[in-house]
């Protein structure tokens, strides 16, 4: 079993394949895109499989592919189909953003994926487009409808931005009054470097969470799986479930099983961090398996407390001016 400094269990990484995306989240970048990483910065699938094998033997039962979006990338499924063949993983999953995900539904099923978070800030199709700057609610609900279809397990993730989609809160949880999808509403998380000022969390957990009673008072708090970020509820009678990410409040990191991967190869042990080493230039610099494990057990041995020791060490040598689509959100 992987371990931390901490004695926190190590179980579940996240694997950015890209940072592009099709959507222009006015909280994640600007209109025009970002700087978008070459070619040759990038992991080659190869060199991810690698990775994920490898992290797998060490003890990962768990792998979330993120982006940017990943459908964005060429060939993608077959990636997935080899990391779902890797012995020893025991989930594969996967966040989108919907848009171009639909056809892809059916091989996803085929090769064992069950559970798909669907990034959807809003249910009203005017502030969806006012939110990414594009005209795609229709594709995202779709994907929606052929995931369900399918039987899988969804999770819709929401962030809640003051001034932006509060209205949205209700109206998404009564989503979950006749679809069985978990609606999960997540803190504002400060890594708007690009075009959008963060100035302060308006909207914390306890804030949202009385939001939701103000209309259903009769909501009850359910048990939270081992190692969950969220807080879970469900109002009685509906299909599905809430949840509540503390995000920025970081009320979760006593338990935080989770590492991640950037697309270009970085090993963050916390969201928060600067990434401690660098998986694609160990490997191009001709690294063996037995390098890597040494070099990922000291990271893994290293790590912060939780997020605001992650963050202190951050802003005192960096700042915090990442997109979250350069890191796997």
């Amino acid at each position: 079993m992987l371990k931390d400094n901490h004695g926190r269990k190590i179980s579940y990484m996240r694997l950015a394949v890209t940072d592009r995306c099709n959507l222009r989240c006015f909280y994640c970048m600007p209109e025009d895109g970002l700087n978008w990483l070459s070619r040759a910065e990038l992991m080659t699938y190869e060199e991810m499989l690698r990775s994920c094998s490898l992290l797998v033997k060490m003890g990962i039962e768990k792998i979330r592919i993120t982006g940017g979006e990943p459908f964005v990338r060429k060939d993608i499924m077959h990636l997935l189909t080899a990391i779902s063949r890797l012995d020893g993983l025991k989930e594969l999953g996967l966040t989108t953003n919907g848009v171009l995900t639909a056809p892809y539904v059916p091989e996803l099923k085929k090769i064992g994926v069950r559970s798909i978070n669907l990034s959807l800030d809003t249910l009203d199709a005017n502030r969806f487009f006012t939110i990414t700057r594009r005209d795609e609610f229709a594709s995202v609900m779709t994907a929606l409808d052929a995931m369900l279809s399918h039987d899988m397990e969804v999770k819709i993730n929401a962030v809640v931005m003051d001034g932006k989609n509060i209205q949205d809160i209700i109206p998404l949880v009564e989503l979950a009054k006749e679809l069985p999808v978990s609606v999960r509403f997540i803190e504002e998380m400060p890594f708007n470097g690009y075009g959008h000022v963060y100035d302060g969390l308006h909207w914390d957990y306890l804030r949202i969470l009385d939001e939701i009673k103000s209309k259903y008072p009769q909501i009850k708090k359910l048990d939270d799986p081992a190692y969950s970020t969220s807080y879970n509820y469900q109002v009685p009678g509906h299909k599905g479930t809430i949840g509540i990410i503390a995000a920025y409040s970081r009320t979760f990191c006593g338990s935080c099983n989770r590492i991640r991967i950037t697309p270009q190869g970085g090993l963050k042990t916390c969201l928060y961090d600067d990434g401690v080493l660098n998986l694609k230039d160990l490997m191009r610099a001709g690294a063996s398996d037995e390098v890597l494990e040494d070099a990922l057990l000291t990271a893994f041995s290293h790590r912060p407390a939780d997020g605001w020791e992650a963050e202190r060490a951050r802003v005192a040598k960096t700042g915090i001016h990442e997109s979250m689509a350069t890191i796997g959100g």
